[in-house]
Parts: C-alpha cells; sequence; structure tokens
C-alpha cells in the first residue's frame, strides 16, 4: 500500500507513465503521467484530496469515446473500469447503479427486475460515467430521459447529490458544474416484462450488427447526428467511404464510423476527422459535429 505526501494510503491501484493505447478503444494513444483505479468512492476522495491544487485531473472509463494524441497526457487520469460498478434495486422501480457499471450490464440488470426504458443502454458501448457526461443514446433512447439524480465528486474529494434540473440536457450533450465527476446515479424506469425486454434488446442489438463494422478498434458513431439527417449519409454522399489517412479509413459497412485498420496513429484519426468535416461541408453544405472528446497533446509538443 502507498502513502502519498499528506498521509493518505491509496488502497487503489497506482500506474505511472501509462500507456493510453491500452485503455481506448480505438487503440491508440500516448502515455499519462499517471493513472489510478479507485478502490472504492471513498478511496477515490482520499486519492483526490492528496493531489496537488492545480494537478490536471480527468475521468475516463472504457475509452469508447476518447480520442488521446500520440503525445499523451499530463497530469492524472482516474479510470472507473473495473471501479464503482456496484449496482443496486432501491425501490420497486428505482435502481443506483454506480459511474463505472458498464451499459451493457445496467441493461441486463432492468430485464433481471422487470424494468422496462433502461433498454437503449444495451447498446451504448462504455460506461454509465461516460454516458451521463455526454447523454449517450441508442435505439431512440437517452440516458438523462431516466435520470432522477446523480451523486458527482469534485477535485477536493467532496460529495453531492445533483438534480438533473441542475444540468442543461440535450442531443449528446451535458453542462453543468465545472470540475465535478459523475460517480452514481439513480435511476427510474417502469415494472413490465423483463423477458420480452431481453428478446428485444437482443434483436436490435443483432440488426445494427449487420449494419455496423465488428472485429476492429473505432470508437463507434464519430458525428452527431445533425437534426432531420445522418452523419453516415451525409458523408456516404459526399463519397467518403473507404477513404483512409494512414491505417485510419472511413468504415465501408457504416460511413459514420472510422476504424484502426493497424496501426493508425491518433493523429491519423484526427485528420482523417477533419478532412471528412471539410469535405461535407463543402459537397453538402453541413458542418459535422464531434461526439469523439480529443485529449493530450501532439506528439511533437
Amino acid at each position: 500500500m502507498m502513502t502519498a505526501s499528506n498521509g493518505y494510503s491509496f488502497k487503489g491501484v497506482l500506474q505511472l507513465d501509462e500507456p493510453m493505447v491500452k485503455h481506448t478503444s480505438w487503440r491508440v494513444g500516448g502515455k499519462v503521467d499517471q493513472m489510478y483505479t479507485p478502490a472504492d468512492i471513498d478511496d477515490l476522495s482520499g486519492f483526490l484530496q492528496s493531489l496537488p491544487v492545480t494537478e490536471p485531473v480527468m475521468f475516463i472509463g472504457l475509452g469508447s469515446n476518447l480520442l488521446v494524441r500520440d503525445g499523451g497526457i499530463r497530469g492524472t487520469v482516474i479510470t472507473l473500469k473495473g471501479s464503482l460498478s456496484e449496482v443496486s434495486l432501491l425501490g420497486n422501480n428505482l435502481i443506483r447503479a454506480g459511474a463505472g457499471v458498464s451499459c451493457a450490464k445496467l441493461s441486463r440488470f432492468c430485464h433481471r427486475n422487470n424494468l422496462l426504458g433502461g433498454e437503449f443502454f444495451a447498446g451504448i458501448p462504455g460506461l454509465l460515467g461516460g454516458a451521463l457526461a455526454m447523454n449517450a443514446g441508442a435505439f431512440g433512447g437517452e440516458t438523462w430521459s431516466v435520470i432522477e439524480s446523480v451523486t458527482t465528486i469534485d477535485m477536493r474529494g467532496n460529495i453531492y447529490v445533483r438534480s438533473p434540473k441542475e444540468y442543461e440536457i440535450a442531443y449528446r450533450s451535458v453542462k453543468g458544474r465545472n470540475n465535478e465527476w459523475f460517480v452514481s446515479a439513480d435511476i427510474k424506469l417502469i415494472l413490465g416484462d423483463g423477458e420480452a425486454a431481453a428478446r428485444n434488446v437482443k434483436e436490435l442489438l443483432e440488426k445494427r450488427n449487420l449494419t455496423q463494422p465488428t472485429g476492429l478498434p473505432s470508437c463507434g458513431s464519430v458525428f452527431k447526428n445533425p437534426q432531420g439527417d445522418y452523419a453516415a449519409r451525409l458523408i456516404e454522399a459526399s463519397g467518403l467511404k473507404g477513404f483512409r489517412i494512414g491505417d485510419a479509413i472511413v468504415s465501408e459497412k457504416h460511413a459514420n464510423f472510422i476504424i484502426n485498420s493497424g496501426n493508425a496513429s491518433a493523429c491519423d484519426i484526427e485528420k482523417l476527422m477533419k478532412l471528412v468535416q471539410r469535405t461535407v461541408e463543402q459537397k453538402q453544405g453541413v458542418k459535422l459535429q464531434s461526439e469523439v472528446k480529443i485529449v493530450g497533446e501532439f506528439a511533437d509538443e
């Protein structure tokens, strides 16, 4: 067990100079100065208190909506993969879920407890914390549509319970308290036939797998759908399917996916994203907005 300068004894796992390529679904990215996996919420609070006030801090989940540049990240990354993943029933139709639970696991928990309204979580390839941060959605549902309250933590380890009314929530966008991160949420659903919901989710996933690339590293949808249209349609109509920079390729199967076909760099992916945006704007008159969070430094910085 390691001890910080302020006397705090770490119960989690601290890794120095950790390659982010191991923590992003695109399998790219430079090293972070240090990465911490907390043992529990109290450990997370103690660890945050041990950091210098000026320390840059970033929270990540499965890295499924994240592009880390090749120069890596200065500061501390806190990963919730394998942490804060408890799910429990608070009442007949209320669930409390940690920010580190996978959305797929959360969807299954709903089915098994005959709760409806959370089926869409099965289509989100990440953790609940990330889904809360961007109002992720799938199959016509969105994360914040079922949120009763959230619990957050700030840089000094203080815990807060927040109402959805304290946030500006829109399509793939959540604006709220600066320097607070989600650690859990209370989710309100409705009682129903869980087995029927599970069958419906299985059918939806099977249909999606026929139209989206699998087996190669990607981040899911790269760009937000413009109102009344689809990013994939606009990209395909611009003749960009199969276009590549290095080993980063616009998927032939689904044009709103960029896949790492081998040894793509983060720079390759970012350049391809910008090329897609420029081309679609020139040919279709629409400026696509990224769903992906781009962080870190360029390799030559």
